[in-house]
């Protein structure tokens, strides 16, 4: 199989955009929009649109997508699959100390993990009032993210 280089795309600006599943749309607006502190978007009566960290999430009416606890991740098993979003370390410790001040249940608890290597990070991992499963990464810069 051939192998092929990985493309240098030139500087542009995007937003990531993902659709899922909720069971309560004001459940989703408590949490999402007062308790993570995220604006709410456009929405009807069977979906809301948030800005997530400067991404659109599209929450729609239905069964949540099945998550089971197979990710290994240093000594973690991580929710699969999940989403998430990475944040400089100072943003990330304020969310950390807004949830747990909003008594917000961790599946794992706000820590730093490959301490002092290559990927050095602060994660936490949560599920929204559906289920569904949530991780916030905190790097120092967000030009470390791909360090190997």
């Amino acid at each position: 199989m051939p192998q092929f280089k990985p493309i240098a795309w030139p500087t542009m600006r995007s937003l990531f955009h993902l659709a899922f599943h909720v069971r309560d749309l004001d459940e989703t607006r408590r949490f999402y929009g007062d308790l993570l502190g995220c604006r709410e978007g456009r929405s009807t009566a069977t979906w809301v649109d948030f800005d997530f960290f400067g991404h659109q999430l599209s929450m729609h009416l239905g069964e949540p997508f099945a998550t089971t606890n197979t990710g290994q991740v240093a000594e973690h098993r991580v929710p699969m699959p999940h989403l998430g979003v990475i944040l400089e370390v100072p943003e990330w410790q304020a969310l950390a100390q807004r949830l747990r001040a909003g008594g917000l249940q961790f599946v794992i608890e706000p820590h730093l993990r490959f301490a002092g290597q290559p990927g050095e990070q602060w994660t936490m991992f949560f599920r929204d009032p559906s289920g569904n499963p949530i991780e916030v990464k905190g790097f120092s810069s967000l030009d470390r993210v791909y360090e190997h």
